[in-house]
């Protein structure tokens, strides 16, 4: 019985991840702005009040979507400009955290979106606060998924095959 040479052994099989798809998000998107939009008279029913929208959270969600551009920017440079590879664990982390905060950012993006369609027309004296929040809030959950889709692309590689 001999040993099985290198070239006897079976190629191990690759994988491959392909990008968020546009379902996906569009469903995330669909799901939230919905939530969103029935939260108003919902939550009005309930308690007898609408839920606060604070700067805060609309500026946190506008801070995440620049730590993310930022990130995106750091990757692409190092990946795809310099040509250097990151580490196995560092790749696999950035992916995720894309993958999550792009469906995540679309999924509240429109959750606000569809909290600041509720108040067009109402007449309350919180009506205008609450809009304008809602809408950075929803640009800011925009420009998180925008981020996340550029570090997941940042993040792509030749799958360590050398080119023609």
């Amino acid at each position: 019985m001999s040993t099985p040479r290198p070239d006897d052994e079976p190629e191990e099989p690759r994988g491959t991840l392909r990008p968020t798809s546009a379902r996906a998000l569009t469903t995330c998107a669909v799901v939230g702005l919905v939530l969103g939009w029935a939260l108003h008279p919902v939550s009005v029913r309930i308690s007898g009040r609408p839920p606060l929208v604070s700067w805060t959270q609309a500026l946190a969600l506008v801070l995440v979507a620049a730590i993310l551009a930022y990130l995106a920017w750091h990757t692409w440079q190092t990946v795809q400009v310099r040509g250097r590879r990151l580490e196995v664990h560092q790749s696999v982390n950035r992916l995720v955290l894309a993958r999550a905060c792009a469906l995540g950012g679309a999924a509240v993006g429109a959750a606000y979106l569809g909290f600041a369609i509720s108040w067009l027309g109402d007449e309350s004296q919180y009506a205008d606060r609450w809009l304008v929040r809602s809408v950075v809030a929803a640009l800011g959950g925009l420009g998180v998924t925008v981020a996340s889709l550029v570090l997941e692309r940042a993040c792509r590689t030749d799958g360590g095959q050398s080119p023609p």
